[in-house]
């Protein structure tokens, strides 16, 4: 501890109000803890494109982050937890994952509105396919419409009247202090998050072992468990399906024969058809120690019940559904 309290522990972020804010916290964690630490902003190609983040690749907003890591320009990563792939880097380990934000969507609607009173052919924006195929699914023939850029720009166009509505993280709202514009929290019955949305990934090289153990001061145990669960699952997913993915895991009481509480995860997922056409929900409890073979044993659920045949359904002429069918 003494050899790394006299180091400067460089956390690198991306440059974002988000992403600072975000990095901020674990700062002040690491001076909690007794260490000097300052942010150390890093450009990502997810940040310099204005493509859709399905096109330009899974990690674009990490792969910058890590190769900082590796050069030693930084000392730790901090990461938006969904933006990472699921195949573990031997090169980097997850020292801690602090305590995590609510993980629901948000719809920020013009007019105070929440979703179901936003009428057929009212624009809403998100570019993440798993938002547009639950969105479409809902049946309200919704005009779902490409969106990027920061949380301001999103919700300035609903301010502008560009869009009816935009649907984002709310756990990025809370973050930036804006929950006021939230109009509706988006029950996961509605819309399951991603995987792992609202939780942060704090990481440090493997080599780095006196760093880790202090960084994992900063680690939460129930949000861990309930990410590597949702990650479990998307990982199996990925081996054999391709359609939008949405899960939420929660750590909940449960209690035996004999009266006596214990915790368990309590896992909810979703695959969905790209244009809506059809969802398939399961869900499943389990042991905590067992996180992630908790959300693998959910994706091969829902790969029995027919996730495997959404993977062959592409974006529709025209962006508006009529609805489709839901497997609980």
């Amino acid at each position: 501890m003494s050899e790394i309290g006299a180091r400067v522990i460089r956390i690198g972020t991306r440059g974002s109000l988000l992403a600072t804010t975000q990095a901020e916290t674990v700062r002040q964690g690491l001076i909690a803890a007794g260490l000097n630490a300052e942010l150390v902003i890093v450009k990502t190609a997810g940040d310099l494109s204005a493509a859709p983040v399905q096109t330009i690749g899974v990690g674009v907003f990490t792969a910058a982050l890590r190769e900082a890591l590796t050069d030693g320009k930084v000392d730790i990563a901090v990461h938006s937890y969904k933006d990472l792939p699921t195949a573990p880097d031997e090169r980097f380990v997850i020292a801690a994952v602090p305590e995590r934000e609510d993980p629901r969507d948000a719809l920020v609607a013009r007019d105070g509105l929440v979703l179901g009173e936003l009428p057929a052919g009212a624009k809403i924006g998100t570019s993440a396919p798993r938002r547009v195929a639950q969105l479409r699914a809902l049946g309200q023939g919704l005009n779902v419409v490409p969106l990027r850029g920061n949380l301001d720009t999103r919700i300035g166009k609903v301010a502008s009247g560009e869009l009816d509505a935009v649907v984002v993280a709310r756990a990025g709202l809370a973050r930036i202090d804006r929950l006021e514009v939230v109009t509706e929290s988006l029950d996961p019955v509605q819309m399951l998050p991603a995987p792992a949305q609202g939780a942060l990934a704090v990481e440090c090289r493997t080599a780095d072992t006196d760093l880790v153990e202090v960084v994992r001061t900063l680690d939460d145990a129930n949000s861990r468990a309930a990410v590597a669960a949702e990650r479990g699952l998307l990982a199996e997913l990925e081996a054999g399906c391709t359609a939008p993915v949405g899960a939420v895991a929660e750590v909940v009481e449960s209690i035996d024969e004999d009266g006596r509480i214990f915790d368990e995860i309590s896992l909810r997922g979703c695959v969905a058809a790209i244009d809506g056409s059809d969802s398939i929900r399961a869900s499943i409890v389990g042991s905590i120690a067992g996180a992630e073979e908790l959300g693998r044993d959910l994706a091969r659920e829902l790969l029995d019940l027919g996730a495997r045949d959404l993977v062959a359904v592409t974006e529709p002429a025209v962006p508006a559904h009529t609805g489709g069918a839901t497997h609980v």
